[in-house]
């Protein structure tokens, strides 16, 4: 029988990151598992709480959260809706960075509080998530595994034209297909791109990490092209990586939001997930 609780951590500066973990109470020990999203994203988007449900059962521990600045309120009702634009518009991959450091630092100081072991920690991000998690890798030797989901390659993806326009105006919008809302982005995100490079360089980032990892893929993907996925295997330590390239599905693997069903890509993003945290050595 799986448990979920839902609670908050509260991060560096004093803001809520809402949380959930999933596990089986009856077995101890469990493999730790965090998971970050991306983008215009969240913790319950579409098939991310399907995916995460499944891997609590197959014997792991499961956590995810929100990014403090992503957007969505932290009430129940408030969880899968843009209700805090002013945030989002505030948001930085910095900011991001330090969250997911303040997540792992929990769990590293909750020990007690849950079954899982803390010495058998691995990261999955998607999409920007997947950015945020390699730079995590790369800086902390707690994480002992990596797995990257459509993962961008870099966060300098805007042309010099945008970039004028973004300073000339102070801020772009980008538009959500999805909820139909506009979604601002303030100067302080390209400022911090162009600022903290060196701390944001996913792919010298990708260089350093040591630890197995397992990069996915949609061979479709029109949001992150698999060309990022060829650029982080490229980076990266062959030994310790692998590379599955999911034929004929997208950015999402064939789910949507709200969630109407899993897919036989998604199906096996989770499978390649269960084997690879079950059957690849820890670092």
């Amino acid at each position: 029988m799986i448990t979920k609780k839902s609670f908050n951590i509260q991060n560096e500066y004093g803001d809520n990151l809402t949380a959930d973990v999933r596990y089986d109470e009856g077995k101890k020990n469990l493999p730790l598992i965090i998971f970050v999203h991306g983008f215009k994203g969240f913790k319950d988007w579409g098939g991310f709480p399907y995916m995460l449900d499944k891997l609590a059962e197959t014997g792991f521990f499961c956590a995810s959260f929100n990014f403090s600045y992503n957007g969505v309120g932290e009430k129940e009702d408030e969880l899968v809706h843009f209700t805090r634009l002013e945030l989002f518009a505030k948001n930085t991959f910095s900011r991001e960075l330090d969250d997911l450091g303040d997540v792992i630092d929990y769990f590293d100081e909750n020990k007690e509080n849950f079954n899982y072991d803390f010495s058998k920690l691995t990261l999955i991000g998607h999409s920007r998530g997947g950015g945020c998690v390699v730079l995590k890798t790369s800086q902390d030797s707690r994480i002992k595994k990596l797995i990257t989901l459509a993962a961008v390659s870099t966060y300098d993806r805007y042309t010099e034209r945008k970039k004028k326009e973004w300073k000339e105006k102070g801020y772009i919008e980008e538009p959500n297909s999805r909820t139909g809302q506009i979604m601002r982005m303030d100067l302080s995100l390209l400022e911090d791109i162009e600022t903290n490079k060196e701390r944001l360089d996913i792919q010298k980032a990708m260089r350093k990490i040591k630890v197995p990892t397992l990069i996915i893929h949609g061979e479709q993907d029109l949001s992150v092209d698999y060309s990022h996925a060829d650029t982080l295997f490229n980076e990266s330590d062959k030994e310790k990586t692998k590379y599955k390239l999911i034929e004929k599905t997208g950015h999402t693997f064939g789910v949507v939001h709200p969630f109407a069903g899993t897919t036989p890509a998604f199906e096996k993003v989770i499978e390649e997930i269960k084997w690879f945290i079950s059957e690849t050595p820890y670092a």
